[in-house]
């Protein structure tokens, strides 16, 4: 667990303690153990035993809770020569994914967070990091299909600015990195701690840096994570947007839809339409991944489409840039369209937005309805099939010697081409 006394003193309601969202957000809570578990380490405590007993039956705990879902470790490490490049994730073509050493921790920690192994193994083999931005670079240049970097972690704005610099000016003031369009900032700051690009000892650091990367020609984007309008609401935290705004940068929204916190089409309804007033790019609805306390937060897929749809119909045509209930699954993002009736069958409709494979983005496909599904695991072929499309192909990827994002070059004729003046 970590907080910090602006989550505490400005966005908790206590008065509504312990249902209030936030409350929920960054308060672990005795439901997301199982009755066992929980059980178990109640009596440790009680027993007194001592830190080592402690830590060994949590760790064995952990280990229950899939701490790397969607095959992170196995299947989105890059490699060279059969070496694995440290602290980088491939998954998709387009982007690759940096996680630097200084910034795997958070201003706070949500309960529901799928990277929750990045803090609780620290210095283990639990955690994606480096220090290796020479790498990271050289591994750009090889792969030419990149066009978006995205720093995440932990996340990256706990870092200094002197820190940013080292990663982010040779990156920008590389000529051979004229592909790379796009640099992405994964980053939960502006909700939990906005400061950071306001009175901060280096604030006016970051913010020039930021407008440096936008200056250079590539796009510099915020992508924000905000799981409750209240996050939104305060003039501290709308004072940071204006402020980021300003260097050029776009800043784009994203979440999971989280039992406790945000299960309701009026939560997103009015969190889609202050992010738009206020100039942000509302971008995905995240379904609760299979990973942590899956069982306290997860919200059945049925449920998920309604939430979204009655959400989704209820804002202005300018807000529907969001995608969702999206799955970040093995395969790829996974779009639940909704459902219908086909052949006498009630189905999910279901496509992919990014997949290992990017050909798989082009076919709709449907799984059996069921209304206690939450996850693809829980999902079966409709009309008799013995599979999904895209099965088999997953296994050969799976046995391939390196990431996915690798292994499928663009099409003759669709490679990138800097059109910039």
């Amino acid at each position: 667990m970590r907080t910090n006394n602006y989550v505490v003193e400005d966005l908790i309601d206590w008065s509504s303690v312990p249902n209030d969202p936030i409350f929920q957000l960054v308060f672990p809570q005795p439901g997301m153990l199982s009755e066992e578990g929980l059980a178990d380490v109640r009596d440790l405590l009680r027993r007194g035993v001592t830190r080592t007993v402690l830590r060994e039956t949590v760790e064995k705990l952990r280990a229950e809770l899939n701490p790397h879902p969607a095959n992170q470790k196995t299947l989105n490490v890059p490699r060279v020569n059969g070496q694995e490049l440290p602290g980088m994730q491939h998954k998709y073509r387009e982007t690759v994914l940096f996680f630097p050493s200084e910034g795997q921790f958070c201003q706070a920690f949500c309960t529901y967070c799928f990277r929750w192994a990045q803090f609780t193994s620290v210095g283990s083999q639990q955690q994606f990091q480096s220090t290796d931005g020479d790498l990271l670079r050289a591994y750009l240049r090889t792969n030419k299909c990149v066009s978006d970097v995205l720093f995440t972690g932990g996340d990256p704005m706990v870092m200094t600015a002197r820190q940013w610099q080292r990663y982010l000016l040779p990156l920008i003031n590389d000529p051979t990195l004229d592909h790379v369009a796009t640099v992405r900032i994964g980053t939960k700051s502006i909700g939990y701690w906005p400061y950071r690009y306001i009175s901060d000892s280096d604030s006016d650091d970051i913010l020039w840096l930021l407008e440096r990367v936008v200056k250079s020609g590539k796009h510099l984007a915020i992508m924000s994570h905000f799981s409750h309008p209240r996050e939104l609401s305060t003039p501290v935290a709308q004072e940071a947007i204006r402020r980021i705004q300003m260097t050029g940068a776009t800043i784009r929204a994203q979440a999971p839809l989280i039992r406790h916190v945000n299960d309701n089409p009026q939560t997103w309804a009015d969190m889609w339409r202050l992010q738009v007033r206020l100039g942000i790019i509302p971008y995905y609805m995240f379904v609760e991944r299979d990973t942590g306390a899956k069982h306290y937060f997860e919200v059945p897929l049925a449920e998920a489409v309604k939430i979204y749809q009655e959400a989704s119909s209820s804002i202005s045509g300018i807000g529907r840039t969001v995608r969702g209930p999206s799955m970040s699954a093995s395969p790829g993002k996974l779009h639940v369209l909704g459902t219908a009736t086909l052949q006498g069958e009630k189905v999910f409709v279901l496509k992919f937005l990014q997949g290992r494979n990017p050909a798989w983005t082009e076919n709709p496909f449907f799984a059996q309805y069921d209304p206690k599904a939450s996850w693809l695991s829980d999902l079966r072929p409709a009309f008799g099939e013995k599979k999904f499309f895209f099965e088999d192909e997953l296994e050969e990827i799976e046995r391939a010697e390196t990431s996915s994002g690798a292994l499928y070059p663009y099409p003759e004729g669709m490679e990138y081409k800097n059109m910039m003046l």
